[in-house]
C-alpha cells in the first residue's frame, strides 16, 4: 500500500490522469502535495510535493467557462497532464500552495500556429 505524502487533505475528486494510457481514479489536494491514485491498481500513482512543481497550466476555452485539462510542469520530472469534473475546484485549491503567478494559461491552437509561421517566416529571411 502507498503512503500518502499529505498530512491534512483539502479535495479529493475523481480524475483522470493522461501519463501514456489514460488512468482513471482520484485526485487529492493536500498539505503536502498533488497526488493521484489508480482506482484499481495500486501500483499505479503520481505524488509531486508542492516544492516540486513550477507552473499550473490550464487549457482555458470559452472565456473561462470550459477547462476540459490542466498539467503539472515539475522542475525535475516534466509534465504531468490531468483532468477531472470540475477543474475550477481543482485549480482553486491547488492556488491556495502554488504561487497564483505560477499558474499560467497554455497556448492556443491558434497560438501555437502563429508562432510557428512565425518562426518559419524568420529561418526563411
Amino acid at each position: 500500500m502507498v503512503q500518502s505524502l499529505n498530512t491534512k487533505v483539502d479535495l479529493t475528486i475523481d480524475g483522470t490522469s493522461f501519463l501514456g494510457l489514460t488512468d482513471y481514479g482520484k485526485i487529492m489536494i493536500g498539505d503536502q502535495g498533488f497526488e493521484f491514485y489508480h482506482n484499481r491498481d495500486v501500483r499505479k500513482f503520481i505524488q509531486i510535493p508542492w516544492e516540486e512543481v513550477d507552473y499550473v497550466l490550464a487549457s482555458v476555452f470559452f472565456k473561462g467557462k470550459w477547462i476540459p485539462r490542466y498539467a503539472i510542469q515539475t522542475k525535475k520530472n516534466g509534465t504531468y497532464t490531468f483532468s477531472s469534473k470540475e477543474p475550477k475546484k481543482v485549480l482553486r485549491a491547488i492556488r491556495v500552495y502554488v504561487d497564483p503567478n505560477r499558474m499560467v494559461h497554455s497556448l492556443s491552437f491558434f497560438d501555437v500556429l502563429k508562432r510557428s509561421l512565425f518562426s518559419f517566416r524568420k529561418k526563411t529571411l
